[in-house]
């Protein structure tokens, strides 16, 4: 029993750390901040859920980047797999949340869990956009034709034609295990999607 609060002990304080650390790496996009586009406050949320937790996650082959085709059933049996749609390139809160994510990559290994970064902007955009973010670990997907037609699956498609904050964590039999429709407006905390991770594990 000692060993294992002691576990856990040190599991809070390496995410503490990892949180402070997160905090700051939002600051990245003070490089290219001129180039960001402002929306001003949006409706924190505006569609309709479409699946629950308990779900198979609906399967999808989505273009990268680099122009590779990755599909959500390529991970079954091997990673987990956590979802992240952003709105839309060139806006403050997408551009701190992704380059955010590389300095925990070891935490997502820790939990062999692989991250898929969809919007539905076209691959131009995403190409420039990522670019001057930075290098990221994870594959950067475009969900831009049929416009949105993944974010509609999942019911996180808003009405303006963009898709929802949102993240979902899918276990390696590709069952939803969590999902938070985030308010659009603000980052998901780390430290909640780094306990729903450790979850998998159990």
């Amino acid at each position: 029993m000692h060993k294992k609060r002691l576990n856990c002990l040190i599991f809070i304080i390496g995410v503490i750390s990892v949180c402070a650390l997160f905090s700051t790496a939002y600051g990245i996009s003070e490089a290219y901040k001129d180039s960001i586009y402002q929306p001003g406050k949006l409706k924190s949320v505006d569609s309709v859920l479409k699946l629950k937790v308990g779900d198979t996650a609906p399967d999808f082959t989505l273009p990268s980047v680099f122009e590779e085709k990755i599909s959500l059933s390529q991970y079954l049996g091997k990673k987990n797999v956590v979802i992240s749609f952003v709105p839309a390139a060139w806006t403050p809160v997408c551009s701190d949340q992704w380059p955010g994510y590389n300095i925990v990559k070891d935490l997502f290994d820790k939990y062999d869990t692989i991250l898929l970064g969809i919007t539905v902007d076209n691959i131009p955009t995403l190409y420039a956009w990522t670019k001057q973010m930075g290098k990221l670990w994870f594959p950067v997907l475009s969900d831009f034709w049929p416009h949105g037609a993944v974010a509609d699956t999942y019911g996180v498609l808003r009405s303006n034609g963009v898709s929802e904050r949102a993240l979902f964590v899918i276990d390696k039999n590709g069952i939803i295990r969590y999902i938070d429709v985030h308010d659009i407006n603000t980052r998901p905390r780390l430290e909640v999607l780094m306990n729903e991770l450790e979850k998998l594990q159990k």
